[in-house]
């Protein structure tokens, strides 16, 4: 709550550009009774089963691994896994998913078997600053394809329980909303992982998301907020200086993420500012050259940095290091591969 407020206060200043969005289906709790909006998560922690429906937001909150005598949770979910209103007589869910804006289809998976996402659907949102994609996974069926054109409330196909660890009566659909990383990511895929990639420019690991509950929750007090008020309102969780010859192809497509202009010619170094789970908020040149990728600050929550970032940075305090996934992750971001 204390980081929402936050954000709202950065978020006032946001009105141009502003995006209405829709919620994706018919469940409205979300604004009322959250604990019947999303679906609830398996744990067995410390000998204790539970069922936590605080589970299907988006943050870290899963996991949950004790320090002591705080409890932290280290494993981030990117989305909001809203449950389903109605279901049939063997207990398979009937809801429509919908667009929650408008835009055009970027891809819809041809088979259910391929990802963690099961069958998922990409919509392509432009809104004048840079292309944003919603993404809606563990779709039962999909009835769009790639370059249809959508407005916000169209149905996508239904909600359903495909993709890896998930049965019928966790059935939902996880829905993202994300900036895009790289058009060479099946570059990047290939020098990283013996598998194949088979979803090309919008595997999920191409796309990093924003915190999407925050934004539903903004706009409902702000119906001003777009989607780079939302993303520049972020909390910092670690900063990564990177050679000057980085890509940066962020920076193209985003170019609100630029903090200064933009130089000529090639800097000494970038400096990244990321979110703990690793959204890019702010990018500028500095004076400083660096050989390779290193972080540069890191926020210290007095747990260790591996749990709040990802596996990205690891150590403790002030001071942290990239991780063996860290540096792939900033490769991609940045650009520098």
């Amino acid at each position: 709550m204390k980081r929402l407020l936050l954000q709202l206060a950065f978020l006032s200043s946001c009105a141009a550009q502003a995006q209405t969005l829709v919620l994706p289906t018919d469940n409205r709790a979300l604004f009322e009774q959250p604990s019947e909006f999303f679906q609830f998560v398996d744990r067995n922690f410390e000998g204790e089963k539970t069922t936590p429906w605080e589970g299907g937001q988006f943050g870290f909150v899963r996991d949950p691994r004790r320090f002591g005598k705080s409890i932290a949770y280290a494993r981030f979910h990117e989305g909001l896994d809203i449950k389903p209103l109605r279901r049939d007589a063997q207990g398979n869910p009937l809801d429509e998913v919908r667009a929650i804006a408008d835009g055009v289809v970027a891809y819809s998976a041809a088979a259910s078997n391929l990802s963690n996402y099961g069958r998922y659907v990409v919509v392509r949102h432009d809104w004048g600053q840079g292309s944003f994609y919603s993404l809606y996974a563990h779709l039962r069926e999909s009835r769009v394809s790639p370059g249809q054109q959508v407005k916000a409330g169209t149905t996508l196909g239904i909600l359903g329980y495909t993709g890896s660890g998930i049965d019928q009566r966790r059935a939902h659909v996880h829905v993202e909303l994300n900036l895009f990383l790289s058009s060479r990511f099946d570059a990047w895929h290939a020098a990283n992982f013996a598998t194949p990639n088979h979803h090309g420019a919008f595997n999920g690991l191409n796309l990093i998301g924003l915190d999407l509950q925050a934004f539903y929750l903004a706009q409902q007090k702000n119906p001003a907020v777009n989607g780079a008020g939302v993303v520049r309102g972020t909390e910092s969780g670690y900063r990564v200086a990177v050679p000057g010859d980085a890509e940066m192809e962020i920076v193209k497509n985003y170019p609100w993420l630029l903090d200064g202009s933009r130089p000529a010619g090639k800097p000494a170094a970038w400096e990244v500012t990321f979110s703990r789970w690793g959204l890019p908020l702010a990018v500028k040149t500095s004076n400083t050259p660096v050989s390779q990728p290193v972080v540069t600050w890191v926020r210290d929550a007095g747990i260790p940095h591996y749990t709040q970032t990802r596996g990205c940075v690891t150590g403790s305090g002030s001071t942290g290091k990239l991780t063996t996934e860290g540096l792939r992750f900033v490769r991609l971001v940045c650009g520098w591969f």
